[in-house]
């Protein structure tokens, strides 16, 4: 059976491609190939699968998942040194905003969602 990754796949619309490790034309996949319980491949998942030969080409019969889906936000993630710089950024705005509560000020609309929008980023930053 031959192995390779998965190209592309659209799970709304049921298929996808699929290119051989051995090189060659990519291969058509549809969600009907997919192992019971999968529902949607990741782009650079590593699959092993069976071939037909169809109208248009080569089509995957059945598919095999050989390693889990790499995940691409874990590979753009930040260094720990970047962390650092922006943790201690964000430790001096938000007592900057602390400041202003302690003399009885709420900041203004411009400023607060200027600030929730990054600490919704450094959150999401935090859970990867």
């Amino acid at each position: 059976m031959p192995v390779g990754k998965v190209r592309y796949y659209d799970a709304e619309k049921g298929f996808g491609f699929l290119s051989k490790d051995s090189g060659g034309e990519d291969v058509y996949v549809r969600a009907s190939a997919l192992p019971e319980g999968v529902t949607t491949l990741r782009r650079g998942q590593k699959v092993e699968f069976g071939v037909v030969e169809g109208k248009r080409g080569e089509q995957a019969l059945s598919l095999r998942l050989i390693d889990p889906p790499t995940s691409l936000s874990k590979a753009a993630r930040k260094s720990p040194e970047q962390m650092a710089v922006i943790v201690e950024d964000l430790i001096k705005m938000l007592d900057g905003i602390g400041a202003g509560y302690r003399r009885g000020r709420h900041p203004d609309a411009k400023v607060a969602g200027k600030v929730a929008s990054v600490l919704r980023g450094v959150a999401d930053e935090l859970e990867l």
